[in-house]
């Protein structure tokens, strides 16, 4: 660091015109040091107080001499105050100070002294010198806008390093308002415009720093000292702040909206425009895709943001293009076909992008037409999306908006045109990660020149096969818009919620030609961002479009060895225009203390915020490198904050550790802090969720879509989608179901749902010992849910729900759920009903109810993949929930101890009623799903045995495509007419299969969001979750044998599974599994609003 020093005599300091020294020659050395890229520090020592006691009053004018004390030290980050050169030299100790002298100025140096207690925000274990500034650390932004990991800064890099916390924050910079918050205030700015720093470009905030009896202000970001408007200006009372900053929202709020003035425009706000490009190939017009399609969008014209201003158009493709001419003059929409792909062109400049006002006769025609347009001679098993695209862009370009893309089949013709590359052999290896990145760039490449014309795309995609999802969720990756997937689309279960999603997608709040900046005080730096966007340059994120779903996240990572402040600015930053035409700025401020202090910085943890990001940061490792990295780093990143929490508070000299000699208590003895204690759930959760489980189960389209939805979840979506919410149905209270009228403090928030705050049922943890097979239990995800009925399950309770007395022995197809019979099964519909019900948001979309039935082993093979408490079937996921906590006690250094091998669940217990449980199978007490079979290793490819599955090579005897919707004989490439065998639902019972009648075809667990799985390849197996490895260590092989639940492994059958990983090689090994040593561990924390029984 340059340093240029003033070196003044003292008893040369009334030969001096302080004020004017001070001030000019700080500005003349500061714009030297800036046009060479310098950091100033310039030393000055105030004169005693008394010397100028000329005081500046009135309105602004040319600078007045100042007041005692007013240069203070030099702003954060600029320099350590403990290094600095001479000024003339401070009182000695014990020295009287000089008359006049306040007692506390606005920014007071924190003395040196012995090591002890610290106040909170400073660093004496540091044994440097910080800035205590008076900051109002109430002023935040609200939670539902923006959340932080942890709510203070480590005050060095070093203790940021050794707590293992991850810094950041997750945003929602257009979250709806609930009636009981308060909305966000807009500004209109005077005459001076909006204030910004000169450097930094910062917006003016709550937390900048007045100077000068206000006539200067410091900026909180980068230091930089700049000059206070004339219309701006406001005297400062006694405390150094505004005496109107409560008169000004962006001075006294942590988020506030701008209107934006002309020079914030590139070009004049454009109309809201909205350009469906529509897949009519035969798969889409048989599926009832186009009819629901069509229900949605004349749903939505009364209601498109934007007023009498907006734009629609269409385009549909099969294999071929075809414009739609919907001049104001036509009665009936002109349909133009363009065949030849490769030279394509737009047959017609004007009436492709239409007033929705002027033409509104001619799109509802078009509307009311499209089911049925190509329902007589479907192409089938062809589709031109990339002509599509490039069709639509040539048309939006020059006002860009939202493009809505339906595509039910791969893209296999002109541009864009991709290939199958599925391949079972590579699922489960490191090597799978290349299936999760798209193979072509050519969606890239359109997807960034899509961004740079503001043109953002969502699509809707209906597969009935393999997609790549990886290659198409480029267009909404980069381009900042939504992927939604509606594996094996059924008109009748899943179009409602298809018509309501779109319906939400095109009506909601909206923000369009957005950009967003993360700014941050100097000594931090923002490392990374989540989310839906492209960045251009280095930190500037580019948003086509913006609306209430769209989350981001970002890491905080230190850029300088200290922090010379007692606080951290960060500033979000939201340029947009409205729907009405209006450009505005949505900025969002917020102060975090710092803290030298381990424990102070523990305390202020978000688990919530903490187990998103982390998700967010896995969902990019397995991205770039592969899943089982983003699995270990998760397991490690929990043991490191598990550590760094029991270890204390450390002693640190110039931001290091001091080492510290031998202690008398154990790290293993202290309790888990409170804000850390659901830590190692929501690991072990994560690691089990589909997005990031191991093993051959999950489809690479699925996997993908499970990104997707990670990358743009706000809290209170990922905290059910990591840890599902399981109710008990059949013996809830008399009053659950119905509106909750008491409200208690000690009542939780999770007790109750939805706008009427219907009461729900008792929450269970996720573990296979709490089904019963008396029983009804419905789980939640939040994205979808599963209806889980045991075999003996009460009659009333289930003739009530399915309009039967049992569900043995019934079509899977015909069983449908009926929520609006009597008053048991009203208050199910009450429950299944708030749990989507947000009243912060306007609009309900509903979710899938899948029912499974005890016995099923295919649907409850997917069932039992969200009991996370509970052993999993792949390498990493062995652990149960007692194992893993005791793994992470132990710093995650050996394996668990405690008592002898712990098997695999046992099934449901006995009925509560006394009733019997279900009859051991082949494969053991009622267990679950066979395992796969014996592979040569664990992420080998599977051997010659290894049944076909999803994702590979078809077969020659066997189809490729994975099933259809109902629908007509099926074609080439068109959907079947039977009942999918392969990625969707279970097989009708007597479907014929291709290897033989009457023969079951090879089990495959391929899981998808409506049940991406293959038949069965043995009698169905149920009532536990699929068997973890076997002995041998490899992933598969042979089931157990037979024995009923709580019996002690057969001699010689080891059925443990095998340990978690173990200390690095040269360590010692792990004790051997036996009776507990010594104290057991405490008992695991409960779950999020889980009631044990």
């Amino acid at each position: 660091m340059s340093r240029i020093a003033l070196l003044v005599p003292q008893q040369s300091w009334l030969d001096f015109d302080y004020p004017s020294i001070n001030i000019q020659l700080s500005s003349v050395l500061t714009s030297f040091c800036e046009l060479r890229y310098l950091p100033l520090c310039l030393d000055f020592s105030p004169p005693p107080p008394g010397q100028f006691a000329q005081q500046a009053r009135g309105p602004p004018g040319p600078p007045q001499p100042s007041t005692p004390g007013m240069f203070q030290p030099q702003p954060p980050g600029m320099f350590n105050p403990g290094a600095s050169k001479p000024g003339p030299p401070p009182p000695g100790p014990g020295a009287p100070q000089p008359p006049g002298t306040p007692q506390q100025s606005f920014y007071q140096q924190q003395p040196q002294g012995p090591p002890g207690p610290a106040p909170p925000g400073t660093t004496a274990a540091t044994g440097q010198n910080i800035f205590q500034e008076k900051i109002d650390f109430t002023i935040k932004i609200p939670e539902r806008l923006f959340r932080f990991t942890a709510n203070k800064i480590p005050q060095t890099p070093a203790m940021a390093t050794s707590s293992k916390i991850p810094l950041g924050g997750i945003l929602r910079p257009l979250a709806p308002c609930s009636e009981e918050e308060e909305d966000v205030d807009t500004v209109q700015p005077g005459s001076a415009g909006i204030i910004r720093c000169k450097r930094c470009r910062t917006y003016i905030n709550a937390f900048v720093h007045w100077l000068e009896h206000g006539r200067r202000w410091r900026c909180n970001i980068c230091a930089q000292i700049n000059d206070t408007p004339a219309a701006y200006f406001c005297h400062l009372d006694d405390d150094g702040l505004r005496r109107d900053r409560n008169e000004r929202p962006e001075l006294c709020k942590g988020v506030v909206e701008f209107v934006a003035p002309a020079e914030y425009m590139v070009r004049p706000p454009q109309e809201p425009s909205y350009f469906f490009v529509i897949d009519v190939s035969a798969t889409a017009v048989r599926s009832g895709m186009l009819h629901s399609a069509s229900n949605a969008i004349k749903r939505s014209l009364d209601e498109l943001p934007g007023r009498g201003r907006t734009k629609v158009g269409f385009i549909t493709f099969d294999n071929s293009v075809h414009y739609y001419n919907l001049g104001s003059d036509l009665a009936q929409p002109q349909m133009l076909v363009v065949a030849d792909l490769k030279e394509l062109f737009v047959p017609l400049p004007d009436n492709l992008l239409v007033n929705l006002h002027d033409s509104r006769g001619v799109v509802e025609a078009f509307l009311d037409n499209l089911p049925e347009m190509f329902s007589k001679d479907p192409v089938v098993s062809q589709s031109c999306l990339g002509p599509a695209l490039k069709a639509a862009f040539t048309v939006m370009k020059q006002v860009g908006g939202k493009m809505i893309v339906f595509q039910t089949i791969m893209p296999n013709l002109g541009d864009g045109a991709l290939k199958p590359r599925e391949n079972q052999a590579v699922m489960g290896t490191p090597t799978e990660v290349r299936l999760l990145r798209p193979e072509t760039t050519w969606y890239k490449d359109t997807a960034i020149e899509f961004s740079r014309q503001q043109i953002s795309v969502d699509m809707f995609l209906f597969p009935y096969q393999y997609m790549d999802l990886a290659a198409l969720g480029e267009l909404p990756k980069l381009t900042a818009g939504n992927l939604h997937s509606y594996v094996m689309f059924n008109f009748d279960k899943d179009g409602q919620r298809f018509e309501e999603q779109l319906y939400k997608t095109l009506v909601q709040h909206t923000a369009f030609e957005a950009v967003m900046r993360i700014r941050c005080t100097k000594g931090m730096r923002i490392t990374n961002f989540y989310g839906n966007f492209y960045i251009r340059g280095t930190d500037l994120m580019a948003l086509p479009n913006v609306n209430t779903e769209s989350v981001f996240g970002f890491d905080l990572a230190h850029d300088e060895q200290n922090v010379a402040s007692n606080y951290v600015t960060v500033q979000a930053a939201l340029l947009y225009t409205s729907s009405e035409g209006q450009r505005r700025i949505r900025v969002m401020t917020q102060a975090l203390p710092i803290t030298g202090l381990t424990s102070e910085l523990v305390d202020s943890v978000d688990t919530l915020a903490t187990t998103n990001l982390l998700c967010k940061q896995a969902a990019d490792v397995s991205l770039k490198s592969n899943i089982d990295n983003a699995r270990m780093r998760l397991q490690q990143t929990c043991v490191d904050i598990m550590r760094a929490a029991k270890g204390g508070d450390k002693r640190t000299v110039s931001g290091y550790t001091v080492p510290q000699g031998p202690q008398p208590t154990e790290a293993e003895d202290k309790p888990v802090p409170e804000t850390l204690k659901l830590i190692p759930l929501c690991t072990l959760a994560t690691m089990k969720n589909v997005a990031f489980r191991g093993g051959t189960d999950v489809h690479p389209d699925e996997r993908i879509q499970a990104f997707h939805l990670i990358s743009q979840m706000w809290t209170s979506t990922s905290k059910y989608f990591i840890y599902p919410r399981l109710f008990s149905l059949h013996d809830m209270g008399s009053d659950v179901g119905y509106p909750f009228e008491e409200t208690t403090d000690d009542t939780p928030d999770e007790a109750f749902a939805g706008r009427n705050r219907i009461l729900l049922p008792e929450t269970l943890p996720l573990s296979v010992d709490n089904l019963s097979s008396d029983g009804v239990y419905l789980l939640d995800n939040g994205v979808e849910m599963y209806i889980w009925v045991g075999r003996a399950a009460d009659q009333n309770v289930v003739n009530s729900l399915f309009g039967a007395p049992s569900l043995e022995n019934m079509d899977p197809t015909q069983i449908n759920l009926d929520l609006e019979g009597d008053d048991y099964a009203s208050r199910v519909g009450s429950i299944i009903t708030s749990l989507r019900d947000d009243e912060a948001d306007p609009f309900f979309v509903s979710s899938r109810v899948q029912i499974v039935r005890e016995g099923d082993g295919q649907m409850e093979a997917r069932f039992f993949w969200f009991f996370v408490e509970d052993p999993a079937s792949f390498q990493g996921g062995t652990f149960n929930y007692e194992d893993f906590m005791t793994f992470v006690q132990n710093g995650g250094t050996s394996a668990p101890q405690g008592g002898g091998p712990r098997g695999m669940p046992g099934p449901p217990g006995p009925g509560r009623a006394g009733m019997a449980p279900p009859q051991p199978s082949a494969y053991g007490g009622g267990g679950g799903p066979p395992a796969p079979a014996q592979p040569s290793g664990y992420g080998g490819p599977p051997g010659p045995s290894q049944p076909q599955a999803y994702g590979g090579p078809p077969t020659p005897s066997r189809p490729q495509a994975y099933g259809g919707p109902p629908a007509p004989p099926a074609m080439n490439g068109a959907p079947p007419n039977q009942q999918p065998q392969s990625y969707g639902g279970p097989p009708p019972p007597g479907a014929i299969s291709p290897h033989g009648r009457g023969v079951p075809q090879p089990r495959q667990m391929m899981g998808g969001p409506a049940a991406y799985s293959a038949p069965a390849s043995a009698p169905p197996v149920v009532n536990r979750p699929p068997s973890g490895p076997p002995s041998g260590g490899h992933y598969g092989g042979g089931p157990p044998a037979p024995r009923r639940a709580g019996m002690p492994p057969p001699p010689g059958k080891a059925t443990a599974r095998p340990p978690p990983p173990g200390p690095p090689r040269g360590a010692a090994p792990p004790p051997p599994r036996g009776p507990p040593r010594g104290a057991p561990p405490p008992p695991p924390p409960p779950p999020p609003g889980a009631r044990r029984r």
